[in-house]
């Protein structure tokens, strides 16, 4: 057998060709950190609108309870959206007394995303997440407006 040597030969770049790489950096990497933290900023928009949707729904089902109050419904949302590190919440209960006989509870949540957002405001800029949700309490008698009679059979 023949021993082959071979010859590294180094690819030279023409003298007009230098810096091309930087400039082309230079013109990418912006679009390229435009387009990361947008995504990032959208992802956390997408966790802020879950994170309502749960809040509204936790804290519907302890108002909808028999003996629950106003205030501990309140309080479930605040801690769900806590859990996320939110500021500025806003969560109303309403009615803000619930009695025996109240037939419906809404809860309502608002988030400011000017105050909850990671990057300075240039995606969501004036905007609010807003949810609400409408539950029936649990052994409450809903009056359906007219009278009810039950047939019988002959």
């Amino acid at each position: 057998m023949e021993a082959r040597h071979m010859k590294l030969v180094k690819k030279r770049t023409p003298p007009n060709r230098a810096g091309v790489a930087a400039v082309e950096f230079a013109l990418v990497v912006p679009l390229l950190f435009l387009f990361f933290f947008a995504a990032f900023e959208f992802c956390r928009v997408n966790m802020i609108r879950h994170t309502a949707d749960n809040a509204v729904y936790e804290a519907a089902r302890v108002a909808i309870i028999p003996g629950a109050t106003a205030e501990e419904a309140e309080q479930e949302a605040e801690q769900i959206l806590n859990s996320l590190g939110l500021t500025n919440v806003d969560v109303k209960v309403t009615p803000s007394k619930i009695e025996k006989d109240t037939e419906e509870v809404t809860v309502r949540v608002t988030v400011p995303l000017d105050d909850n957002s990671f990057i300075p405001h240039q995606f969501v800029d004036g905007r609010d997440i807003e949810r609400e949700l409408t539950m029936v309490r649990e052994g409450a008698r809903r009056s359906t407006g007219g009278s009810s009679s039950l047939a019988t059979g002959p």
